[in-house]
Parts: structure tokens; C-alpha cells; sequence
């Protein structure tokens, strides 16, 4: 541990802070601002994303709020934090229209955390509390999902849901009912419609749990249930070293520090009553409030993540390793701008000029030089991701322009060439790359495995048999994809000039053909 002194209030208060002339500091009055929200989840995203908006809105006196952070699983961050007052240092790296981008931030929107496995008490007191306007949720996908054996007698309940309406009880029995005792709820997790499928599973465990009528009226009546969609790198925690030179920049230890890129989005559907019950959520630019958030993630899904989950297999034969490499590479990067902009864009049902925008803040973001985002982690349960990220596109695109889309096809075929594995080894399929071995981590891997075997690359009729077997395979795509014509012997050609030629040769002849 460093000899340098703690982040923490007394160090904050006292005249030698700040060390370090380019943070922004807390204001003055931060410490004695009232807690208005209940957030559940006390990870890096939050941190960087949550707080960060909450802190913005404070310095413009818009909200004069403070977050009281739930803990639910025992990784010692409430401690942490605790130990912090509360504080932690938000560092914003990246670039901004071309032009890199770093500052440093103390964050004060945090006024406590408590742990519900150890102080569930502490966490019904809150539900008491006439301040607390809203409750907001970052507890992973898996978080928002009915536990038939949850129960309300348990100290806590074991599920989020089920921690959730038992809050929600104690606040409505603490004041009979009343309309306007009524939460704002925005969970964050990583599911379409997922303020829909909260409210859902809060009303099911409601009746399970006969917690009442009344009950079950005041939330459907009184309590807004939003979907909403988050987007914001939030890195893991800094390596050592990189950690060390933080604090020996700013001057003190703090050992919450939290790096993020500079882009955010948190689109929430609701309307302007909703901007006037939680005035924090006009503090940013990031945050838009709308009563369809549809196409914002069709923007996220087919462009950000599509993006990703095409290019990847193709830039990892290109020899790369992680995004930034990719970009850095003139022949990916140039096939990364080609299959969002000329193929990807013109399939989406968003206005062109607004696709664009958000294209070339994607672009950035994927420039950013200070996030390592290794490729085979995004390879992770790449059938699916191709499933949901690109066949929609392909699909548009052939019906809005009557021709194949040669850049997605070339990434498509890649994908199948990854997916190409020897076998399993210790539970994992594993495939080749020149002498390096890589994870094939894929529920569909045992399929293509299979499909994959015995199938000669030098014998053309055999991949085409193997293609198109694959393509018209409805449970890996949700449609038979053979049906467009000339799909799979364009497929068939890529994967057997992938993997007979030079991929970058491949893919140098192909970029020609489209730039013609």
C-alpha cells in the first residue's frame, strides 16, 4: 500500500486538497445533500455511469441528491466505499470527435453503501424515507428473473425481484398507501423491455407472496416501472502499475478509482412528467428521455454491437488481438468503416443522419487507445450475437437494395472458419490459428464441431454442402438464410479462399470490388 494519504472527507476538507490541479473536486455542500435514490448493484458500471450522472446533476443544482448503494453479493465494495466516505475519483479516457480526451473527477454522489446480506435492516429504513424518489437497479442480466423458491420471510430475499417488492411493501404499508409515496424504477440491466419484465415479476411474487389488493393497486398505479438502455465502457480495475500512477498523480490513495471511456447513453422511455419527478436525468447530453427508446437500441444492437461481432473473426485471421490493433490495421479499419456505414446503416429503419452520428461516435469509441477490448472476448456466444446483431441487417439490406451484402457475407464466412474447432479440451472447444490454440466459448460450438467434421476446406463441394447446411439451419438464425439467392455459394467461395489464401489478400480483393 502507498504511503500517500486516503481519499476520503478529511482529506477533501483539508487546505492542502487538491493535490493535483487537474481533478475536479466535490462541492462544498456535497456531503450534506439528502438521499433521494436507492441503487441496487455497486459495480464499476455504476460507478462510471450512474453516479457519474447523479454527480453532474448536483454541480448544476438541478437534483440535490445522494445515492444509497445496495450491496447484494460479498465483494467488500461497501467496505471499501465506507472507508471512502463514500468518494471515488472517475477517470474519463478516450476520444471525442478525433481528439483524445482525459480528465479526472472526485465523485460525490454516493452518501453510503450497505450490504442487504448483513444490514437488509438498514435497507427497509430507506424504504421509509419520504426523500427517496427513485430506485435503480445494475444487477446483471441474470438479476431480473422470477426465483419460484424466493420468499419473503427470508432476511433478505435471495433474488433482486424479490428484495425489490419486499422494499417496495415496507414503503407502501410505512405510508398507507399514499399515491405519492410511488418509486421511479430504472433498472440497467442488459435485457430488452426490462423495466416491463421487472414490474412483471414484482406483481407475480406481489400474489405468490399475498402481500394484498392494495399492495398490487398501489404499484401498478402509483410506481413507474421504465425500460431503459445503458451504454458505457466502465473498465475493469486498473493493472497495478496503472493504478499506482494514478495515485502518485493525484496525491492520495483511492482504491474505488474508475476508468470509463467518454461516451454514454441512458435512454429511458417516459415523458416529461418523468424529467420533472427525477430532474437528474436533464443534468447530460448523454441521457435522452423519449417514449420509444426502440431506435436508440436498434442503433446499440445492429451498429455498435453488429459491428463487433462481424468484424471480429475476420480481423482475428487478419492476425490482431484487440479492437484498437484493428483500427490501427489500414485494411480492418477499412472494412470496419465499409460494413457499418455502406451495409449496416442503410439497413436500420432510423433516420440515415442520425445512424451516421452515432457510426462515427462507434468509430471513435473503437480508437480508444486506452482500453485493451481483447477480440475473443467479444467472440463469446458469437452465433447468437450473430443471430440478433447481423442476420437483421442482411436480411434489410438484401430486401432494401436486391443484392447480397458482400462485406457481411466475407465476416459471416470468417465466423464459420472460426468456429472450426479440433475439439474439446478440459470442457472447452478450442480452434487454430496459424500455431496459436484460442476458447471457442459458444453454445452452438458441440453443433459446428460436428458440422465442421470431416469436412475437407480444399474440397469446394463439400464446404458448399457444409454451408449450406448451416445457412438453412433455422435454430441457429431464426430463418433459412439459403433461401436468398446466391448466398450460400458466395459463402462457400469466402470460406474456401480464407482458407486456401492470404485472408488479407482476401479481403484487399474484396474491399476493391465494393469500392468500385
Amino acid at each position: 500500500m502507498s504511503d500517500l494519504p486516503r481519499l476520503s472527507k478529511r482529506l477533501i476538507d483539508s487546505p492542502r486538497f487538491p493535490l493535483y490541479d487537474g481533478i475536479t473536486t466535490p462541492r462544498s455542500n456535497s456531503f450534506d445533500l439528502p438521499e433521494k435514490v436507492v441503487q441496487f448493484g455497486s459495480g464499476r458500471f455504476v460507478r462510471g455511469f450512474i453516479e457519474y450522472f447523479i454527480d453532474r446533476a448536483n454541480r448544476q443544482g438541478l437534483f440535490e441528491g445522494r445515492v444509497v448503494v445496495v450491496q447484494s453479493t460479498g465483494s467488500g465494495r461497501s467496505d471499501a466505499l465506507d472507508k471512502q466516505d463514500g468518494l471515488y475519483t472517475l477517470v474519463i479516457q478516450g476520444v471525442d470527435r478525433g481528439k483524445q480526451v482525459e480528465s479526472y473527477t472526485v465523485i460525490s454522489s454516493i452518501s453510503r453503501a450497505v450490504s442487504a446480506a448483513t444490514e437488509w435492516a438498514e435497507v427497509l429504513a430507506c424504504a421509509r424515507n419520504p426523500e427517496i424518489t427513485c430506485i435503480i437497479s445494475n444487477t446483471t442480466e441474470v438479476g431480473i428473473t422470477l426465483d419460484a423458491e424466493d420468499h419473503p420471510d427470508l432476511n433478505p430475499p435471495r433474488s433482486f425481484p424479490g428484495k425489490l417488492t419486499a422494499f417496495l411493501y415496507e414503503r407502501a404499508r410505512a405510508f398507507s398507501y399514499a399515491p405519492e409515496s410511488g418509486l421511479v424504477i430504472l433498472p440497467c440491466e442488459l435485457i430488452e423491455q426490462n423495466g416491463d419484465v421487472l414490474r412483471d415479476i414484482v406483481l407475480e411474487l406481489a400474489r405468490r407472496w399475498n402481500l394484498g389488493d392494495p399492495f398490487i393497486a398501489w404499484l401498478r398505479l402509483h410506481n413507474q416501472f421504465c425500460n431503459a438502455l445503458v451504454d458505457r465502457i466502465v473498465t475493469g480495475t486498473p493493472s497495478e502499475a496503472a493504478l499506482h500512477a494514478h495515485w502518485e498523480r493525484l496525491g492520495y490513495v483511492d482504491e474505488m478509482l474508475t476508468v470509463a471511456e467518454v461516451y454514454r447513453l441512458w435512454a429511458i422511455e417516459g415523458d416529461e412528467r418523468l424529467k420533472s419527478r427525477l430532474p437528474f436525468l436533464e443534468a447530460d447530453e448523454g441521457i435522452v428521455v423519449a417514449e420509444d427508446i426502440t431506435p436508440y437500441r436498434e442503433l446499440k444492437v445492429r451498429i455498435l454491437n453488429g459491428t463487433h461481432t462481424i468484424m471480429v473473426p475476420l480481423s482475428i485471421l487478419c492476425g490482431n488481438d484487440t479492437v484498437l490493433q484493428s483500427m490501427e490495421d489500414p485494411l480492418v479499419s477499412e472494412f470496419i468503416r465499409g460494413v457499418m456505414m455502406q451495409e449496416i446503416v442503410p439497413s436500420l429503419d432510423v433516420p440515415v443522419v442520425q445512424a451516421e452520428a452515432f457510426a462515427e461516435q462507434v468509430l471513435d469509441r473503437f480508437s480508444n487507445p486506452y482500453i485493451e477490448h481483447l477480440l475473443i472476448n467479444i467472440t463469446i456466444q458469437a452465433t447468437t450475437k450473430m443471430q440478433h446483431r447481423i442476420i437483421p441487417s442482411l436480411l434489410s439490406y438484401y430486401e432494401r437494395k436486391g443484392r447480397l451484402p458482400k462485406r457481411i457475407l466475407l465476416g459471416f464466412a470468417a465466423y464459420l472458419l472460426f468456429m472450426r474447432s479440433t475439439g474439446e479440451e478440459n470442457g472447452t472447444y478450442v480452434g487454430v490459428r496459424g500455431t496459436e490454440r484460442y476458447p471457442i466459448n459458444d453454445d452452438r460450438a458441440p453443433l459446428l464441431h460436428d458440422l465442421w467434421k470431416d469436412i475437407d476446406l480444399a474440397d469446394e463441394d463439400q464446404v458448399w454442402a457444409f454451408v449450406e447446411r448451416v445457412c438453412s439451419d433455422e435454430s441457429l438464425w431464426g430463418v433459412d438464410l439459403s433461401r436468398l439467392p446466391g448466398l450460400v455459394t458466395a459463402v462457400t467461395d469466402y470460406v474456401v479462399r480464407l482458407a486456401s489464401e492470404s485472408p488479407r489478400d482476401v479481403l484487399r480483393e474484396v474491399e476493391e470490388v465494393v469500392s468500385r
